[in-house]
């Protein structure tokens, strides 16, 4: 029998327990390019199914790992191949806002490789974080190499959590929820920084010329 999934996971019971593995594949699939979809849930939900013995645990992380970064290169292509129009015109049906666009764009353009793989642990940005590298110019191989290194870390961390922490996962969840809106709002304010230090630079490159 499964075990009952506490709070916020409950409703992904009946998904969990018709499809399984496929569930936790094609969930974390379509999350990763940009399609608004509960995939770090499912992956802590189905964690707690592989402690209750209803799934194993290495299927688990071996499927999201490669739903991940299939996801995000799928993401990748779109960026790469449709740009910032593509973006611009689509990207408000995934909450990707030109503004929001242009400031993780500044993000790539001077810290691609890191972001890439600290975005896969930031609501919004993993989502999107395959499309803006694509559109910035990210050569392919350094995009897939730091995106396979987040999606190791991020299922190592939720399956390994879910799996180990059983029915406490949530308490654990909201902790780490947290301090997930503090960097987010750290990255706001850095990208707003490094925006304000572009236009600054552009100005007195003016004033010189003129």
């Amino acid at each position: 029998m499964a075990p009952p999934l506490p709070g916020p996971l409950a409703h992904l019971a009946p998904l969990l327990g018709h499809y399984g593995y496929w569930a936790v594949g094609a969930v974390v699939l379509v999350e990763d390019f940009g399609v608004p979809a509960p995939g770090e849930t499912i992956l802590i939900a189905a964690g707690l199914y592989a402690g209750a013995g209803r799934l194993d645990i290495v299927a688990v992380a071996a499927i999201a790992f490669a739903a991940a970064v299939i996801g995000d290169n799928v993401g990748y292509l779109i960026g790469h191949t449709g740009g910032r129009a593509f973006v611009h015109r689509w990207g408000r049906y995934v909450f990707l806002t030109p503004e929001r666009f242009r400031m993780a764009e500044e993000f790539f353009v001077r810290h691609g490789g890191k972001i890439v793989t600290v975005a896969r642990f930031v609501e919004g940005l993993r989502q999107v974080n395959g499309i803006i590298a694509g559109t910035s110019g990210m050569p392919w191989l350094r995009f897939l190499a730091f995106n396979a290194l987040g999606a190791a870390l991020w299922v190592g961390l939720w399956t390994s959590l879910s799996y180990l922490a059983g029915t406490h996962i949530t308490a654990i969840y909201d902790e780490i929820s947290r301090y997930q809106l503090y960097a987010l709002i750290a990255l706001g304010v850095l990208a707003a920084a490094l925006v304000l230090r572009r236009v600054l630079r552009h100005r007195r490159r003016d004033r010189r010329q003129d």
